[in-house]
């Protein structure tokens, strides 16, 4: 949680009874929020809730309805976001607008550079004030003159930060920052994050990720269906109440776990390895059970979930499907032996967002829809239409392009992809990250209908509350090999823990 003391002052940007409307769509009703200089303030809601209508109105891309923004105390109009940006005011996306063949230094000074007395370009003074900025959000390690395209995520969103300060932002409105970065990346932004306040900006914080709220956010708003729900001091609320606001229903209802009588043992590994990544892991799961596999970044999870469905093969041990010793060398082979794989970054691996629904849900089992060389088109519709509907995927229909979907429907189409091929096992890879509240609550739901069809589920998650409210077991992984494996009566948070942290087991 932060330390440090909600600052005093009146606000630098406020919204009044703010009210959006498209045709007859009511997306913001009735909305007031306020920010003060030298804070964090963290906005919440679930997808739909209204959080990016709310950002376009803050930065000028959207003009209200009924209701006013201040600024300063002053009501103000704004003609369009390159106003608001001259205003001070910035927005962080959560998809960077960089240009990819530009350098460091160009994407940074982008719309405004800097120019000699004669007019042209001061590419000295560009690189100069970059490297400066740069400085300043301690990111020694950039090069102003590398192309952005040869940073990583991590960097790249560093460069759209310099980009927002480099015009004097007094306003940094951050969505979703740290959706795509590995847990150190996180830590080092939520440094800069708190460099910023210290400095006195302005940040509006949106974030699906509850522990970065109670670690960076002096105060906390909540949207739902367009309202403001309510704005607390972030030391005086939990997270029990931040979901009851978001969801309108008890936590308790996040992780609807249902006891489901288990049947025969369908998958069983024997000291499986795969050198250097996997070392001698045991364990079986039974017909209807979610097995949870819980571990530090780094501790072989994904890597044991990839060993099993063949992307790296295993180097020795065994694996046993109904009793049947078999040989899993490909994805090929793992999907003809009745194995699903869900993986961990949906974006990159899971789907191909520029396609349809209907492209995507049936790209694992082309085989099956294909007339000679041809695909079935009518049997794509005929399967998209099936896994909107089975899995309440909510879209316009079988020809939407998935990049136009949320992040939990996206997910749920990843899901019905792999469901498509029949699976008898199903892993699953982080399912839930990325998404709002109630978007993990449908995709709970669902497992639980999964596992109720009697398939046996593997379920990896980094989110300790997730594995223990709906795994059967927990297996704790820690540094390639088994550290535990317990009940759900012995899965504590303590136990599960210590054994994160602690060596394997004997």
């Amino acid at each position: 949680m932060s330390t440090e003391p909600s600052p005093g002052g009146g606000p630098i940007l406020a919204l009044r009874g703010l009210n959006k409307s498209f045709g007859p769509v009511h997306v913001l009703r009735g909305v007031d929020f306020d920010l003060r200089a030298g804070e964090v303030h963290a906005l919440m809601g679930e997808n739909g809730a209204g959080k990016s209508t709310m950002i376009r109105v803050m930065s000028g891309a959207h003009q209200p309805n009924e209701g006013s923004v201040e600024l300063d105390g002053q009501a103000i109009r704004f003609s369009g976001p390159r106003e608001a940006q001259g205003l001070g005011i910035a927005v962080v996306h959560q998809e960077l607008l960089l240009f990819p063949a530009m350098t460091v230094a160009e994407n940074v000074f982008l719309g405004h550079q800097p120019r000699k007395a004669s007019g042209l370009l001061d590419w000295a003074a560009m690189r100069t004030r970059a490297r400066a900025i740069l400085d300043r959000l301690d990111c020694p390690d950039l090069d102003v003159d590398e192309p952005v395209s040869r940073l990583s995520v991590a960097n790249r969103q560093r460069v759209e930060i310099a980009r927002a300060l480099s015009r004097n932002a007094r306003v940094l409105i951050m969505d979703e920052p740290t959706a795509a970065l590995a847990e150190a990346d996180v830590k080092r932004l939520l440094d800069v994050v708190r460099s910023l306040r210290a400095e006195g900006v302005g940040i509006v914080y949106v974030s699906h990720r509850m522990n970065e709220i109670f670690e960076i956010a002096d105060r906390v708003t909540v949207l739902r269906d367009g309202q403001t729900i309510g704005t607390r001091p972030t030391p005086e609320v939990t997270e029990a109440a931040l979901v009851s606001m978001m969801v309108g229903r008890d936590i308790e209802q996040l992780f609807p776990k249902e006891d489901i009588p288990l049947g025969e043992t369908v998958l069983e590994v024997k000291d499986l390895t795969h050198a250097g990544k996997v070392e001698g892991v045991s364990f079986s799961v039974r017909a209807g059970e979610i097995l949870g596999i819980a571990g530090l970044v780094g501790s072989g999870r994904t890597e044991l979930a990839q060993t099993i469905f063949g992307i790296t093969p295993a180097t020795s041990g065994e694996i046993r499907i109904d009793g049947e010793a078999v040989t899993i060398r490909s994805v090929r082979e793992a999907i003809a032996r009745r194995i699903a794989y869900v993986p961990e970054d949906r974006a990159q691996h899971g789907l191909v967002r520029a396609q349809s629904i209907r492209e995507n849900v049936s790209m694992a089992i082309l085989d099956r829809v294909k007339r000679g060389i041809v695909v079935d088109t009518k049997r794509q519709e005929v399967l998209a239409a099936d896994a909107i509907k089975r899995f309440q995927i909510r879209a316009r229909g079988p020809g939407q392009v998935v990049a136009q979907l949320s992040g939990g429907n996206q997910q749920k189409v990843v899901i019905a992809k792999w469901l498509a091929t029949d699976p008898r096992i199903l892993i699953l890879d982080e399912p839930t990250r990325g998404v709002d509240v109630g978007a993990k609550t449908e995709i709970h739901k669902l497992m639980n209908q999964l596992a109720r069809s009697g398939i046996a589920i593997v379920m990896i998650s980094s989110e300790l509350p997730e594995v223990l409210g709906m795994s059967d077991r927990v297996l704790v992984m820690n540094g390639g090999r088994m550290s535990a494996i317990l009940t759900r009566a012995e899965a504590t948070s303590d136990r599960v823990g210590a054994a994160m942290m602690r060596g394997h087991a004997a």
